[in-house]
Parts: structure tokens; sequence; C-alpha cells
């Protein structure tokens, strides 16, 4: 009798992928978890001849079955293995071949049945394990087919089956046989508690990687990949949340277009890579510089929007102010000698009962009174 562990990676559907478009790396894992299934399964063979021996020693079966069951056993685990080392499995989607393994296994156990009906129970207390095993994996469909087809075929042993079906426990080696039997049949049914248990770990673990995952991805939609600010559609949506909590709370809600100075020049003059490696360390030095409430991000181009919740005119433009000063302290020749960067920025303070578009506008307006008293200065309106 075969123990649950020969079924541990069963399961079910047969849809093909090309195995031609599997990395290679997967392709050997799934050789070697195949091994490992396929070892186990001659294992639980051996254990299951080792207890049919038992019954040989008490005289209830004949000597040619338990190696019988055991060779049987082993050519079926050798055609999968042959199919395995090929990689003719990874044609398909279940690289097991789970129902044709169930069919092979359960076969096997039918024919020992018929071939030793006086210890018949022994075999088909291992339908059980297969199909519990396999349950793990099989759609309702497929379970229905495979649950159908094997209550025809055991019904069908026992309405044409003239012997009697049964596990005997006459004499003190049949006792002892019987015994191993069920203390096998209670080691698989743990296995199979263990393997399901398992799984639920897997599935658990696997739930946490992708919810890690998706929430990495929402964040990376999230970001500008220059600069690593929030991007237009992400700052804009923050917007307007401030807008409808400073609207709700009665609080001030600030905003600063900032715009760095005459940056098509620093593209022309220094090239692009270098224009780009002033976006990213203006960007970095602002987060340094901002309050955790403030929301910063890319504009468009050189533009970049600064949000300041609860925070009053004159205030912002304190912070805008400081700001500026750093930006135009920084040692910007280390990207190119003699390079000079500052930022222009327009500062308003939200109105009651004012829209978003409303809002942005009057900044812009800010920012270009800025920039038409020349640079490198805050404004507002």
């Amino acid at each position: 009798m075969i123990s649950a562990a020969s079924l541990r990676n069963l399961g079910f559907g047969s849809i093909i992928v090309p195995a031609g478009g599997l990395p290679l790396d997967l392709l050997k894992r799934r050789v070697t978890y195949r091994r490992h299934t396929f070892a186990v399964q001659v294992l639980s063979y051996a254990l299951g001849a080792a207890a049919l021996l038992a019954y040989v020693h008490a005289g209830t079966i004949a000597t040619t079955i338990p190696s019988a069951f055991f060779l049987c056993g082993v050519v079926l685990i050798g055609i999968f293995a042959v199919l395995s080392e090929t990689h003719f499995n990874d044609r398909f989607e279940d690289h097991y071949l789970a129902v044709f393994q169930v069919g092979g296994h359960t076969a096997i156990q039918l024919g020992f049945l018929l071939a030793a009906p006086q210890i018949g129970y022994a075999f088909l207390n291992v339908l059980f394990l297969i199909f519990g095993v396999a349950s793990l994996r099989m759609t309702p469909r497929q379970a229905t087919t495979a649950w159908t087809l094997t209550t025809l075929s055991v019904a069908a042993i026992f309405l044409c089956l003239r012997t009697p079906i049964g596990m005997p426990a006459n004499t003190t080696p049949e006792r002892l046989a019987a015994a191993l039997c069920f203390v096998l049949t209670i080691g698989q049914c743990v296995f199979v508690g263990l393997y399901g248990d398992s799984l639920r770990k897997k599935l658990y673990n696997r739930g946490l990687k992708l919810k890690k995952a998706y929430s990495r991805i929402e964040e990376l939609a999230e970001l500008d990949e220059l600069t690593g600010s929030y991007n237009r559609r992400c700052i804009m949506r923050m917007l307007d949340e401030e807008i409808a909590r400073a609207h709700r709370f009665k609080t001030p809600c600030s905003i600063a277009l900032i715009d760095l100075d005459w940056f098509k020049r620093i593209n022309d003059a220094y090239g692009h890579p270098t224009g780009d490696e002033v976006l990213r360390t203006f960007a970095i030095t602002t987060f340094a510089n901002i309050r955790n409430i403030d929301r910063f991000g890319r504009y468009g181009g050189e533009e970049f929007l600064l949000v300041l919740p609860e925070t009053s005119t004159d205030s912002a433009k304190h912070h805008l102010e400081r700001l500026r000063q750093i930006i135009a302290d920084l040692d910007w020749s280390a990207f190119s000698p003699g390079m000079q960067v500052t930022i222009s920025a327009g500062v308003t303070t939200l109105q009651p009962d004012e829209t978003p578009d409303i809002f942005l506008a009057r900044a812009d307006r800010a920012l270009y009174s800025a920039k038409a008293r020349g640079r490198n200065r805050i404004a507002s309106v």
C-alpha cells in the first residue's frame, strides 16, 4: 500500500504551456521536486510491501504478493520518472501529471484487491488517502469525475467478486499484520494533515508577499521615475484631499509652485544627463527640508508642487525662502565647474470655497511674478 506521502505533490488539470517558455532555473527546480516525490513514492511502496510480508508470515497471502506489489509500484514510478527527466511533464501546467498518477496508483490498489481479496480492506484504505491528498488540488468537476469512476470500479468489484473481501485478524500474526496496516494508515492520515497545513502556510506566505508586491506597485505608480517625488496624478489627488480637509475643518492650506531657474540653459550647456542629476538633487534636498505633513511632487518638467497643510501665507513664504536659500547655497560645481542653480516659487493660501483649478492658477500667477522680478525669489498672491 502506498502512503499519502507518495501523492504529496499531486494536483489536477493539464493545460498545455510551452516548456521552452519557462526559465531554466524553474525547470531545474521542478525536476528536483519531482525526484524527491518519486523517491518518497518508492519508499512508500517499500513500506507497503513490508506490511504485506507480515501477512505472508501469517500465511494469509501468497509470497509473491509483496514483491509483485513493490515491482508494480516501482515500474509505475519509473515511467513517470522517465517522463520527468525528458521534460515531457513541463509541457503541462500540472507538471506532476497528477491525474495519471492518481489513476495509476488507484489501479494498483484495486488490482491487488482482486489478487488478494482476503486482505482487500488494506488496499481499500489507501483509496481514502489517495483522494484525501488529491482533493487538495482537484476542481469540483475533476473530483466528481474521479469519485464516479472509482465508485463504479469498487462497486463492480464488490458485486462481481465472489471471494469475501476482508482483513483477517484470527491469529496473532494476522492481528499484528492488521495493526501494522492501521498504524501505517494513521501515519498517512497525519501526513495528509501536515501536508495540508504546509499548503495553507505557503498560501498565507504567498498572500503576504503578493500584498507587499501590490503595495510596492502602488507606491511605484505614484512616484516620478526620475526624481522619486510624487508624480503629477498623485500630487493632484493629494492637493484635492488637502483642499477638502481644509474646507471641512476651516484650517489654512498653502501651496507653492516651484520652478528651477533657467533649467533649459542647464540642459543645453551641460547636457540632459546633468540636467537629470540637478532635478534629482533638488528633489532630494527638498524632501530633506520639508515637514512630514507636507506633500511634494513633480508638476511637470522642471516645475514642482509643494502642498503645505495647516500653513498660513507668511509661514509658507518663510518655508520657501529657507528652501530657496538652501538650494542657492548648494555646491553645484560637483556636476560642472561654475554651475549655479536657483529656484523661483509662487506661494498662495487657499481661500473659502476655492476650487483646485483657481487655487493653482493663483499660485501660477505668483510664480510668474517671481520670474518677472528677476527669478531666485519667492512671490505670493
